[in-house]
């Protein structure tokens, strides 16, 4: 009797392998702009399952390590990263990762550029995504924001392709008062001989190796609450590589993103520079989680792609009940729905970032201006969801194998978490949609834009009309308040799956096969499902 090994999964180049991004990339982009950037997304595509992954694989295997005191006693907070954790630094400086968003060579069309590589670097990378999320967001912030000086001096740093020259940012706005709520901030800006010293704690700050950091804090004086706030700069380290007031608390033990240095600090005087002005904090960081919630989603989207390509090469492979699984018609449906999945984030995740690109280029409408402020914490928080439970599936498909440390399988469910937690929950970002609603005037403009794009002559038009009206109604103001938050939830998620349907259909009426057969897919299930609203009735006690 032969013994009898399972075959590892084998991925290939990562774009070649990748029809859906090619369909859309060849959908939106002109002929000009993909002819220039296709070689590059292609030898970018066989990078990251080289030394790309590599570097990733070398960084998980050697999480961070925190060393508080040197052998002499003397205070040093050094966290110590693998060899690996640096080499994706280096490797994200040399593929310009942050900087073609800025330097804009095909204008508005260079977030998609951006993008595309993102979504390809980001699986194979340990979560070096993160760094790079927090860098492109003070970017922007800073560019938007800053006084003349600072930005010359920050954002050659931040947009460099040189790996000597390239720094990363951290972003500092969870307290132990909590998250999303950063009204609690206790962190205080003092104004000492004309330089703010920070004096508080950062409970949860992620990438605490980079060189800085931008950071709310209450100045002197100012008002509780989130009017009160005010956005700061930090260097982390002085010249000669030590803590400019920082005391490394501890680094977190967290579920998944085990290579990635996230830390609890004390700021005892740190200094640092006002961004913006007094009292504007809060709307001052509104561009940067405009950019991280994007980068969320991208990364959603990207891991749920790996983990679907690591399934179907495994169905390929693996013979059970006398032939492979590839054979077996409910898994090969159970794929197709995974697949169906992604595709459709990969629609409204790209969709946002063209929308950012000419937003920021000028070139975007009203009614794109609206879709852009609408969409994001929608895609946010849909592809958040979306990635857990393919993760989730997905392990399910490899069965025993799946939930086994060393096939590196169980990492795809651990660091697809927190993609619902950072940059706000679900139930956070839903209330965020209805901010965005009320004080900022967006669903009409929105919803006049997808009712404009919904192609004639299809079988779907009447139901995705008709999501859109159920939209409105569950976006209606009147009544009952509590019964409208309590709705939240169910709206954001409707918005994501209509605004999907009616891409998928676009690209569909414009030849797309394969956005025909995803569409066809997509709106066999509702699209928008009406709520329960009676939770606290349900909840009461005996």
């Amino acid at each position: 009797m032969s013994e009898f090994y399972q075959t590892a999964p084998a991925l290939g180049n990562q774009y070649t392998d990748d029809p859906a991004l090619r369909d859309y990339l060849a959908w939106k982009l002109p002929g000009s702009v993909l002819a220039s950037i296709e070689p590059s997304l292609t030898r970018l595509g066989s990078r990251v399952m080289l030394d790309v992954l590599a570097a990733g694989d070398d960084a998980e295997s050697r999480p961070p390590r925190h060393v508080p005191y040197d052998a002499w006693g003397r205070r040093v907070d050094r966290i110590e990263v693998a060899d690996g954790w640096r080499a994706l630094d280096r490797i994200a400086a040399e593929e310009g990762l942050v900087a073609i968003g800025y330097e804009r060579a095909h204008g508005a069309w260079s977030r998609v550029d951006q993008f595309a590589r993102l979504y390809l670097y980001a699986p194979s990378s340990a979560t070096y995504s993160c760094p790079l999320a927090m860098t492109d967001g003070a970017a922007r912030c800073l560019e938007l924001h800053a006084d003349p000086a600072l930005r010359d001096h920050a954002l050659p740093h931040l947009l460099s392709r040189d790996p000597s020259q390239f720094w990363t940012s951290g972003q500092w706005m969870t307290e132990r008062t909590g998250g999303s709520d950063v009204s609690g901030t206790s962190t205080v800006a003092r104004c000492e001989d004309g330089t703010y010293r920070l004096h508080g704690t950062k409970w949860f700050t992620s990438a605490t190796t980079a060189q800085v950091a931008l950071t709310l804090a209450r100045p002197d004086g100012a008002p509780s609450g989130s009017r009160g706030l005010s956005m700061f700069y930090v260097e982390l380290r002085d010249a000669a590589g030590a803590l400019r007031g920082i005391r490394v608390l501890r680094l977190k033990d967290k579920l998944g993103t085990k290579a990635l240095p996230t830390a609890e600090l004390s700021l005892e005087g740190t200094p640092a520079r006002l961004v913006g002005e007094l009292g504007r904090g809060v709307p001052t960081i509104a561009a940067m989680l405009t950019i991280t919630r994007i980068h969320n989603a991208c990364n959603a989207v990207a891991g749920m792609r790996r983990a679907i390509n690591l399934a179907r090469a495994y169905a390929a492979t693996r013979v059970a009940f006398g032939r492979p699984l590839a054979e077996h018609p409910l898994h090969v449906e159970t794929l197709a729905g995974l697949e169906v999945e992604c595709q459709g984030a990969l629609y409204l995740v790209f969709a946002l970032i063209e929308l950012l690109g000419k937003e920021e280029c000028g070139e975007a409408s009203e009614s794109e201006r609206a879709l852009l402020r609408l969409l994001t914490p929608v895609a946010k928080l849909f592809t958040g969801k979306q990635a857990v439970a393919t993760a989730s599936e997905v392990i399910e498909s490899f069965g025993g194998a799946g939930y086994v440390e060393d096939t590196g399988l169980p990492r795809l469910l651990r660091d697809a978490q927190v993609l619902s937690i950072w940059e706000g929950t679900t139930n956070v970002l839903s209330l965020d949609v209805l901010r965005a609603i009320d004080r900022d005037g967006v669903l009409g403009p929105a919803l006049a834009d997808l009712r404009r794009r919904v192609p004639a002559h299809r079988e779907e038009r009447t139901q995705i009309l008709q999501s859109l009206d159920l939209i409105e109604r569950l976006a209606d103001a009147a009544g009952d308040p509590g019964a409208r938050e309590a709705r939240a939830r169910a709206l954001a998620f409707g918005l994501a799956r209509t605004a999907i349907a009616v891409l998928l259909l676009e690209h569909a009426a414009a030849g797309s096969t394969r956005a025909a057969l995803v569409a066809r897919r997509w709106c066999a299930q509702p699209l928008v499902v009406t709520p329960a609203t009676d939770g606290a009735a349900l909840l009461q006690d005996r």
